[in-house]
């Protein structure tokens, strides 16, 4: 039998039951943002990272938590609160080890099915919800749940908000768990089992205070008489308008952000977290003063003040965080140097979260009465919001952004967050002078306040973090904010155009960098004669592509590039350097994530190649695994080849290594070709093939001088290679030669994505000429790869 309240000494171990649960509550959602973290990168390597399928996986994650919050309210159980907690914990923990391990047999299911358009969305929403909807509808039903324990009295209101607070505030801690360490240092089954592990231990605690605790917290309040009931739709329409708010800015936020501070998986990590900081110690700001306030007036101030948070951050991410003064570009201490990170992040956005987390206990007071099923009130409230949020992340990601870009997106958002404040206050305009300055101030702020909110700044999109130093050397020709990715195109006081994507340099017409993209084209073309067809990685410039022009042999060109506004750009300012490959009528462009491509379809390649991509920023590494490096070779004809480009600066040793190992470990015969500046290391060519290398000097040489080759020769002339010595010669060494180099070196596999953790940290790094050095050192003469006439094979070994 469920015991009751009836001694001093039963209240006073039920308000410590509360701290318990407040702790419970925090570890809680440590776990759910472990989970989070690895879920969506698991199903990104089936579905794919364009904004699409991340747009399904966000609805269907945070949908997951709306129909939890629903759900649970409307089932009664006779189980004790405290219980029925405990066995949503315990099945979350059954639920995650099982979508570990049901997520890559889906994907194997999925990719073999996947087709393109409207039928692969539904199959992409398929497979997200059946492996994201069951935790996560145990993870929304677990606040309903654990406030049924706590009347609505206004203290137990009080508590809602602190376990609010205390959830996120464990997500806070979940989202730095994950991304700083789990997963930097394990791997995604180990930080998933220390989810589990979490979830089993809250759940025991659980069990174990349910068989000890009275039915609730406190008893039942004496009620005289049933207080009419106000309209409580304005507050439910401003809490779901409040999250609509808070996921869009973060979505603007976060890719402005990212730019600024380069997008590597610990940058998203530490905008994670101090976005659900700001909302954790917001909450907790708004339950403390609940007894001094009227909830439904906090609540539509906290929304108003909310649009000055908003343009606080607008204003400090263009004049405040590329202008920081301190060692961030300098520090080779990544710890530093992401601390630095961190506090840029905080002073940015921490205003405005403050606010949106205020609001959740603010929202739950203005609509709770005593003894009212609190499960049922808190859920609502919180689905309202969740479903806000999903609304707000999918407009803005995908509509608003693309439509009308960054700038005029913040002010369609700060717009909402003053609509929101008045639809909760305009109905209390004849009740105080409160209500009366809340419209004006609702109506008046959004007037002023829109007009400050600026252009993103080119420069700020073409160089990033390093805004600061390159500004007013460059002109900015062009900018265009895509759904996936933002694009600059510059012209630097000589005259060299850069192709700039989410604030770092992708292409350039610099000698170094147009040898190396064309080194990505003409290597594998010059050595597989017969090659018919061709699979692009990535326009970028579209230099690489364009190189397959120049081969009379070339029937087919398909590139796969993940914005659309990227080929028109660089087809305007590169048209020259690309050969206008775009339009050419032997080019097919697939806009799609390009593993997702490569994973799903069924053509077959002589030559892949991969254009230069920058290895971390988050999601790339997933084009650098042992398993996407399998599916290149399942879709390579025989004798088909495999160019690779890796970039030797902004990388440490550990960085290069296991790129290097992983690479050989698919291809054990592949080579490793090198591209200089100004004589010093700099990027590299990864080739590799199925067979050994074998490389007939004289019959490339009769090829080239044909006259059908005239386009090919001129092509490599504009490098600067005026004979095959010159290309040939940049070769570096070998699987064979590097294997002493790279022994130990982990490899970077769909498990774990390794190399994202691993680039993220060396990025500070100034070692290119270092490393391209060391791996000279291993290198042995390549007599068994260069075949021909002696005096051909002689004078190419006398140039290494």
């Amino acid at each position: 039998m469920t015991p009751v309240i009836s001694t001093p000494a039963q209240k006073r171990a039920a308000s410590g039951a509360l701290f318990v649960l407040l702790l419970l509550f925090t570890a809680s959602g440590c776990a759910a943002l472990i989970y989070e973290v690895v879920w969506y990168q698991l199903l990104q390597l089936a579905i794919g990272s364009t904004s699409v399928s991340l747009g399904i996986l966000l609805a269907t994650f945070m949908g997951g938590l709306c129909i939890g919050s629903l759900w649970l309210p409307r089932w009664r159980s006779a189980d004790h609160p405290l219980k029925l907690y405990a066995k949503l914990e315990l099945g979350l923990a059954a639920c995650a080890v099982a979508v570990q391990f049901a997520i890559p047999l889906l994907s194997r299911v999925y990719m073999s099915g996947a087709e393109h358009g409207l039928p692969n969305m539904l199959l992409r929403g398929i497979l997200a919800a059946i492996c994201m909807l069951p935790p996560t509808i145990l993870m929304g039903a677990s606040l309903p749940a654990i406030v049924r324990w706590v009347r609505a009295s206004d203290d137990g209101v009080k508590w809602w908000g602190y376990l609010y607070a205390g959830n996120t505030a464990g997500a806070v801690a979940g989202s730095l768990l994950a991304g700083f360490y789990l997963l930097r240092v394990f791997n995604m089954t180990t930080a998933t089992l220390a989810g589990a592990a979490i979830n089993l231990v809250v759940g025991a605690v659980s069990w174990v205070l349910a068989s000890r605790l009275p039915e609730h917290a406190s008893e039942p309040e004496p009620v005289e008489a049933e207080p009419a009931r106000p309209n409580v739709w304005p507050v439910y329409l401003a809490i779901a308008l409040s999250g609509a708010t808070a996921l869009g800015a973060e979505v603007v936020w976060t890719r402005l952000l990212s730019m600024l501070l380069l997008g590597t998986v610990y940058v998203f990590s530490i905008i994670l977290a101090v976005f659900l900081f700001g909302l954790a110690i917001g909450s907790a700001m708004g339950s403390r003063i609940l007894k001094l306030v009227r909830p439904q007036s906090a609540l539509g101030w906290s929304q108003i003040l909310l649009t000055l948070g908003i343009a606080w951050t607008a204003r400090s991410i263009i004049h405040d965080l590329p202008f920081w003064k301190d060692d961030l570009l300098a520090t080779p201490d990544a710890w530093h140097m992401y601390w630095l990170d961190m506090q840029r992040v905080l002073w940015a956005i921490l205003p405005a979260t403050l606010a949106w987390g205020a609001s959740f206990p603010f929202a739950c007071a203005a609509v709770a009465r005593p003894n009212d099923d609190s499960g049922r009130t808190a859920g609502g409230i919180y689905a309202a919001n969740t479903l806000g949020g999903i609304a707000g992340a999918l407009v803005v990601s995908l509509i608003l952004i693309p439509w009308i870009g960054s700038q005029q997106s913040e002010r369609v958002l700060l717009i909402a967050a003053a609509a929101s404040g008045l639809i909760v206050i305009l109905p209390m305009v004849r009740e105080s002078l409160y209500g009366i300055a809340g419209v004006a101030a609702a109506i008046a702020l959004p007037l002023i306040l829109t007009r400050g909110i600026e252009p993103i700044p080119g420069e700020l999109i073409a160089y990033g973090r390093y805004m600061a130093t390159n500004q007013g050397h460059s002109t900015i020709l062009y900018t265009a904010e895509g759904r996936n990715s933002s694009v600059a195109i510059s012209q630097w006081e000589n005259g060299t155009i850069y192709v700039n994507v989410n604030g770092h340099v992708e292409a350039t017409t610099e000698i170094y960098d147009m040898r190396l993209q064309r080194m990505v084209g003409h290597l594998p073309a010059l050595l597989n004669a017969n090659a018919k067809s061709v699979l692009g990685i990535g326009f970028g410039a579209g230099v690489s592509a364009g190189t397959f022009t120049r081969y009379p042999n070339i029937e087919k060109i398909t590139v796969c590039e993940i914005e659309p506004v990227i080929p028109p750009a660089s087809t305007k300012y590169f048209g020259k350097e690309d050969y206008q490959v775009a339009l050419n009528p032997k080019t097919h462009i697939v806009f799609d994530d390009a593993r997702h491509y490569l994973m799903t379809t069924s053509a077959k390649y002589d030559i892949i190649a991969s254009d230069p991509l920058d290895v971390f920023v988050k999601g790339t590494a997933a084009l650098y695994s042992r398993e996407y490096f399998d599916a290149v070779k399942r879709h390579l004809n025989p004798g088909g080849i495999f160019t690779l480009y890796v970039p030797l600066y902004e990388t440490d040793e550990p960085t290069i290594k296991s790129e290097l190992a992983t690479f050989f470990d698919a291809f054990p015969n592949g080579t490793v070709w090198a591209n200089l500046r100004d004589g010093e290391g700099y990027d590299m060519v990864f080739m590799g093939q199925a067979e050994p290398l074998r490389v007939n000097l004289d019959e490339i040489q009769r090829r080239v001088l044909r006259e059908d080759f005239a386009p090919v020769r001129d092509s490599l002339r504009e490098i600067g290679v005026s004979s095959l010595f010159d290309l040939f010669g940049s070769y570096a060494g070998g699987a064979r030669d590097l294997a002493p180099w790279i022994a130990g070196a982990p490899l970077n596999t769909d498990g774990d994505l390794k190399l994202s953790y691993l680039a993220g940290w060396g990025i500070n790094s100034n070692l290119a000429d270092n490393l391209y050095r060391q791996m000279l050192r291993y290198r042995h003469p390549p007599q068994d790869v260069f075949t021909g006439s002696p005096e051909l094979v002689h004078a190419l070994m006398s140039a290494f």
